[in-house]
């Protein structure tokens, strides 16, 4: 018998690649401390463990924790997590991670659906244990109230600086830049710039044109890119260049999404608050040409749109780089261009429209419906009343699921405030935000009880009632192309598509006419 020795060789544990996520969101020295103090602290943490494999401290700096798709360290994260270079992340509090409940939970998810659990060390919230996600939640929901809160008192302070002319511009305009106090002051290279802008459109100059002289000269913008009309205009009617300031332009909302504000908040105009860079007069010369301009194409000052001044405005789009036609005048009669293609051929190779084509296009498309409407209407509205029918049934057993979880986090509850992990305030909140979120929920039940018309349905009855009726058109109308039509779609010049309210978009070959 011969007896032969087994060596085995120990199997090698794999450890844990372990990394890190810190966040400040100013940019103060102590703040600046503060993070290198974080960053030291979880880098000697990882090291410790002979278990774990150091994976990296990521970081944010000077950057919100509202919203996360402006943080670059947290994407740079989530993408080494992504391609399986990380298995755990350690990090200081919820409140660091994020202020936002519903970013915080679909990023918590997204990692636990990659089997990477997450440390918030503050909270001792390990979520690799899912019956943490309710703590989680609620913790989140109070880091948001507490960055609500913090937000209301920082507009209050900036509105009240703002009212007394004393609020500081966190980026100067192309012009201008700040001294050591935060004032603004004049650059004068660009000052030059921004002064042949004003005089150039004095001398009868458009905006595209000033811009396309700027960038032949090599002068790059603010942001070392190439000037646009419309960054020209913005220097235009900005008031900071004749030395005043309006404060409060834009807001932010609840949501910490920003918009212009149209008179939901107070403004403040500061007269003479900084050196101009040109007159007053010479600045309200310009706005009354701008003014002129606006009216004579239609266009609305400020929210940038044009006017319903005529059927087609803004509603034809290029199918080759999806910008909008603009309408011009020329010899043989109106026609309808490209804007992209007007001022840089190279770029789009769209040719214009005659406005007679279009018109001929779309009475022959409505033609075509009134003759055809049992062919392509008819089955069409049925389709859509069908699937609205199962969107419907579909919504409304979504919405049931929704109250079925709902009744099991109250139960989720009600054992954790037996186990003393909530005390009375955090456990009656959370009841009540379920109960309120149950009555949304109750109230949308009732509105698809009523069964209520998709907008599709109720844009294709329209038509088809029209088409069931209506005598073949023989000449176009204003009236009648804007109330079924959202828009056209210039795919080439001899074929273009109308998009109708319905939902339908429908291809009509036009006559190029004379070029």
């Amino acid at each position: 018998m011969h007896i032969k020795k087994i060596v085995t060789h120990p199997t090698e544990i794999k450890k844990l690649r372990v990394a890190a996520y810190c966040r400040v969101s100013t940019e103060n020295d102590d703040q600046k401390e503060s993070l290198n103090a974080q960053r030291e602290h979880y880098e000697s943490w990882i090291k410790l463990h002979d278990d774990w494999e150091f994976a990296g401290v990521f970081y944010d700096f000077g950057v919100s924790g509202t919203t996360t798709d402006s943080r670059d360290g947290l994407q740079t994260l989530l993408y080494e997590c992504r391609i399986g270079r990380v298995n755990y992340v350690l990090t200081k509090s919820i409140s660091r991670f994020s202020r936002n409940t519903s970013d915080c939970l679909s990023l918590v998810r997204e990692l636990l659906d990659m089997n990477i659990p997450i440390y918030f060390e503050k909270e001792n919230i390990d979520t690799g244990s899912m019956e943490s996600e309710l703590i989680l939640s609620i913790l989140s929901s109070m880091a948001q109230n507490e960055s609500e809160s913090i937000s209301k008192n920082v507009k209050w302070t900036v509105r009240k600086k703002m009212e007394s002319g004393t609020f500081i511009f966190g980026c100067p305009p192309y012009g201008y830049t700040k001294d050591e106090n935060g004032n603004l002051v004049i650059e004068p290279a660009e000052a030059e710039i921004v002064r042949m802008i004003f005089t150039s459109v004095l001398n009868g100059m458009g905006t595209y044109k000033i811009a396309q002289i700027l960038d032949k000269k090599k002068i790059p913008t603010r942001k070392r890119g190439k000037w646009s009309g419309s960054t020209v205009k913005g220097i235009l009617i900005n008031e900071k260049y004749y030395g005043a300031a309006v404060f409060q332009k834009t807001y932010t909302d609840s949501n910490f999404k920003r918009h212009i504000n149209h008179g939901e908040l107070d403004r403040f105009l500061a007269e003479d608050h900084h050196e101009a860079i040109i007159s007053k007069d010479i600045f309200d010369q310009v706005q009354l040409m701008l003014q002129k301009h606006g009216e004579e194409h239609g266009i609305v000052r400020d929210i940038e749109k044009y006017h319903n001044k005529y059927a087609f405005s803004s509603k034809i789009i290029c199918g080759e780089c999806g910008n909008r036609f603009k309408r011009q005048t020329q010899s043989s009669g109106i026609a309808w261009a490209c804007t992209t293609h007007l001022y840089h051929k190279e770029a789009c190779s769209m040719m214009f429209i005659k406005d007679e084509a279009i018109k001929a296009a779309f009475v022959t498309m409505m033609n075509k419906l009134i003759f055809g409407y049992r062919q392509v209407l008819k089955p069409y509205y049925d389709t859509l009343c069908l699937a609205d029918t199962d969107e419907n049934l579909q919504a409304i057993l979504a919405l049931k699921n929704q109250l079925q979880r709902n009744s099991e986090r109250k139960n989720d509850l009600r054992k954790l405030r037996v186990k003393k992990f909530l005390d009375a305030v955090m456990y009656n909140q959370e009841l009540q935000r379920i109960e309120q979120e149950n009555e949304e929920i109750r109230s949308k039940l009732k509105r698809l009880d009523r069964t209520a018309e998709n907008s599709d349905i109720k844009e294709t009855k329209k038509l088809l009632h029209f088409t069931e009726t209506a005598e073949m058109l023989t000449g176009f109308s204003d009236d009648l192309f804007t109330e079924f039509v959202n828009r056209i779609y210039v795919y080439t010049r001899t074929c273009i598509g109308f998009q109708l309210k319905c939902g339908l978009t429908l291809k009509e070959e036009v006559c190029t006419g004379t070029k």
